[in-house]
């Protein structure tokens, strides 16, 4: 299990396929292991980086507090050991969040943008205030207590009625997630800046998609983004929810693909 040590904590990652470097950034309460649907089946067209965040699957788990720019620059220092220069940044929900702070922070390092089932809004009071409650949850019965509160928004109906299977084979990978990592990533989510200033002043081509049966970011939140972004485009995934990589792979794939085709032009 490739890693590198990155602003002092490990970092795990994978490096598979040739082509334009993509790196992909789970959400939560996920891991790396999210975009085995992509890294697999764009493996011609993309040399994939996917990494577990801090917090997350095999990466050191640091004591908090956590923040995007945190996150931003872990993956800053990871491209710098792995020697790309520019890459094409790939975040679904909460790795979406980590996008924008990479693009505010080093817009000079990324090539496009994927935006996927994610919002460009910082939390409302409410939501923030059910962050730290769950914080308080995750503090007296650790991490079963965040997959059982995130698990039944995370997948459309679609995927849960016909197909359970999956729900539970990513429940049981959210379980490996340390405690203290799913603590600090809900502080950061909770303390987030509003993104909406920068959409304006993103200069890279950007693909938003979104599962149609999102409820999580639904695609009416995913339209207004890509209207504020200059050069976006909007997917519609349909018959899939927060997670459409997962629940719908062919479709997503393929709107990947053609975005990449386009930027090999």
């Amino acid at each position: 299990m490739p890693f590198a040590t990155i602003n002092g904590i490990r970092l795990v990652y994978d490096v598979r396929g040739q082509g334009i470097p993509v790196l992909w950034i789970h959400g939560f309460p996920l891991g790396r292991w999210l975009w085995d649907p992509q890294v697999h089946a764009l493996a011609d067209i993309a040399r994939s980086i996917a990494v577990d965040l801090r917090g997350f699957g095999g990466s050191s788990a640091p004591e908090g507090p956590y923040t995007m720019e945190t996150y931003a620059a872990d993956l800053q220092g990871l491209l710098d050991t792995l020697g790309i220069d520019r890459v094409v940044l790939a975040g679904l929900s909460m790795g979406g969040y980590v996008a924008f702070a990479f693009y505010a922070a080093y817009p000079e390092r990324v090539r496009a943008l994927i935006l996927a089932d994610t919002r460009h809004q910082a939390d409302t009071p409410e939501a923030r205030a059910n962050r730290y409650a769950l914080i308080e949850r995750i503090r007296a019965e650790g991490t079963p207590a965040a997959v059982e509160a995130f698990l039944p928004r995370l997948f459309g109906a679609t995927t849960q009625r016909e197909r359970p299977e999956l729900v539970e084979t990513l429940r049981r990978k959210m379980l490996t997630n340390p405690a203290a990592g799913l603590i600090g990533a809900l502080q950061a989510m909770a303390e987030r800046p509003d993104r909406t200033e920068l959409l304006p002043s993103i200069q890279a081509p950007a693909l938003v998609i979104v599962g149609e049966e999102d409820a999580v970011t639904p695609p009416d939140l995913a339209r207004q983004m890509a209207e504020g972004i200059p050069r976006a485009r909007l997917v519609v995934i349909p018959r899939a929810g927060h997670l459409a990589n997962v629940e719908a792979p062919e479709a997503f794939n393929e709107a990947v693909r053609g975005f990449l085709r386009e930027l090999e032009v």
